[in-house]
């Protein structure tokens, strides 16, 4: 067993990402909760999307930063070697091609902390949420 030094929790295996603490009440919450060396991939994330779907409301679900309208359009999150983003599976499907650079699973696409943010993958993929709701 593994205890989680920062909340507490025991877990099965060690390091086993989780989400420990409050739950964030904002996206500039949660992004000042992560580790430093993070928060500006994050806040490039976020701008990139707000950019992209200007309309959609900015909200915590699932304990995770979302682009909202009418239903969770795309969503992201910190992990200890990527940044998981959550368009869902159709998008996944509609964007493979250009996302054979990044490891994917059904409705995640991760994108590794030691290489560049595809800004403007990340701004097509966002209209297409919107434009898919």
């Amino acid at each position: 067993m593994w205890m989680c030094p920062k909340c507490g929790r025991n877990f099965r295996n060690i390091n086993q990402s989780h989400y420990c603490g409050k739950v964030p009440k904002t996206i500039e919450e949660y992004i000042r909760e992560q580790p430093e060396e993070v928060q500006p991939r994050l806040r490039q994330l976020q701008e990139t999307i707000r950019w992209a779907i200007p309309e959609a409301k900015e909200k915590i679900s699932w304990s995770m930063p979302t682009f909202w309208k009418g239903r969770n359009l795309i969503q992201f999150a910190a992990s200890q070697k990527h940044i998981g983003l959550y368009p869902g599976p159709e998008a996944v499907e509609a964007f493979a091609e250009r996302l054979t650079p990044y490891p994917t699973s059904k409705g995640t696409i991760r994108l590794p902390l030691n290489q560049p943010i595809p800004l403007e993958l990340i701004a097509d993929i966002a209209r297409w949420c919107e434009a898919a709701n």
